[in-house]
């Protein structure tokens, strides 16, 4: 018997585009959507955004992680819950989200990385 629960099959671009969406809802700041596809095989975007807090960091990752639940979304890893000191992170496998202090952020510069980094031309489309 086929389950009443259809999940949707959501691509790489709708995921983090729904994870800026409900990272925003949360208030969370500089929230940042980085294509990297062609740059690793690992990941195809890269969602990074800032809170104010450790508990504002958990709230925005608990937000999104249980919105994309709700459309059949699950992450393969993260460190929620933990004691992450500044910085969580949801690997959904083509998508991974990080939530960080400011601090953090600033000293990390996730995104400078990843925009820096040339494209990788072993990398088929």
């Amino acid at each position: 018997m086929a389950s009443t629960n259809s999940k949707k099959n959501v691509s790489a671009a709708e995921k983090a585009e729904l994870i800026r969406e409900y990272a925003d809802d949360m208030k969370a700041e500089r929230i940042e959507v980085i294509d990297v596809s062609s740059k690793t095989a690992m990941m195809e975007y890269l969602v990074v955004c800032s809170g104010t807090s450790d508990t504002h960091i958990n709230a925005i990752g608990d937000k999104v992680s249980d919105r994309l639940r709700d459309v059949g979304v699950k992450p393969i890893r993260n460190n929620a819950g933990a004691n992450a000191g500044g910085w969580i992170y949801y690997d959904y496998g083509d998508v991974v989200f990080h939530v960080m202090l400011e601090e953090k952020r600033q000293f990390y510069d996730l995104e400078t990385l990843w925009k820096m980094t040339p494209p990788n031309p072993t990398i088929v489309e």
